[in-house]
């Protein structure tokens, strides 16, 4: 994995969220670099989602900084956007344009102009040369997937934002798309994305942190992190194989009640 060296792509600094009286995000910082797969893990009800959709500006926060490429979220709101790309869970798209159609408009949005040429070129890098004209609704799981993260990187943005973009595919799908996340990561993008899998976690984030109640409680390599805990009792408690995984130390410190 590539070591980041640079300037960090995204700096959260002590990042409050409210929804009234419900404190959901208490404090949160953390910084993704260049070159830099981090992923962020919680329970449900953790806050993840709060401080994904912060950083996307779907929401304002109430208190702390968000900087993308070095632009305030607040003050250069329009910079800082124009800085990501956002792969959500599901998306859906026109259904009355096909997968061609699909990314020269959301390539147009970003003023960039694809000729057929270019188009059929996307189209065969993501193995889908043969479905130009299929509408997004008649493609597989991880065809839309690899859809999805051409639209989100159309504009090559320094840092990508992922919402648990594995969910519901096959091993094989699954496999596929880690590989273009670490394509785009050894590209010198920064990519920060949500999952439930402990196993993705581990073969392809750099550094994670787990979020609980609000708060960061731990951050480092996946490694790093179960060496750490390893001597937990919590943790150890949590054990079902005899060694100690990355799922143990984050239910070990988590809880193993069910969040609804």
């Amino acid at each position: 994995m590539n070591k980041p060296t640079n300037q960090p792509v995204l700096e959260v600094e002590n990042l409050l969220v409210r929804y009234g009286s419900f404190q959901a995000v208490k404090g949160v910082s953390f910084e993704v670099q260049p070159g830099e797969i981090f992923g962020l893990l919680g329970p449900n009800g953790a806050g993840k989602t709060s401080t994904l959709s912060a950083i996307e500006g779907l929401l304002k926060p109430n208190g702390g900084s968000i900087r993308i490429s070095g632009h305030d979220t607040r003050e250069q709101p329009l910079h800082a956007r124009a800085s990501m790309g956002v792969q959500l869970q599901s998306t859906s798209f026109q259904p009355e344009l096909n997968i061609s159609e699909i990314i020269r408009l959301f390539a147009g949005i970003h003023g960039i102009e694809l000729s057929n040429e270019r188009t059929a070129a996307i189209l065969a890098d993501i193995k889908l040369e043969d479905s130009a004209s299929k509408r997004f609704g008649q493609l597989s799981g991880g065809q839309q997937q690899r859809v999805s993260l051409v639209i989100a990187t159309i504009h090559q943005p320094p840092l990508v934002l992922m919402d648990e973009p594995t969910t519901g595919l096959d091993p094989q799908s699954r496999r596929q798309l880690w590989e273009r996340i670490e394509a785009m990561r050894n590209k010198g993008h920064a990519i920060l994305l949500t999952t439930h899998s402990m196993e993705e976690a581990e073969s392809i984030c750099d550094r994670i942190a787990i979020i609980d109640h609000g708060q960061i409680i731990t951050i480092d390599t996946p490694q790093a992190i179960i060496d750490v805990n390893r001597d937990n009792p919590e943790v150890i408690r949590a054990s079902r194989k005899g060694r100690i995984t990355l799922e143990d130390v984050f239910i070990g410190l988590t809880g193993a009640a069910i969040r609804s």
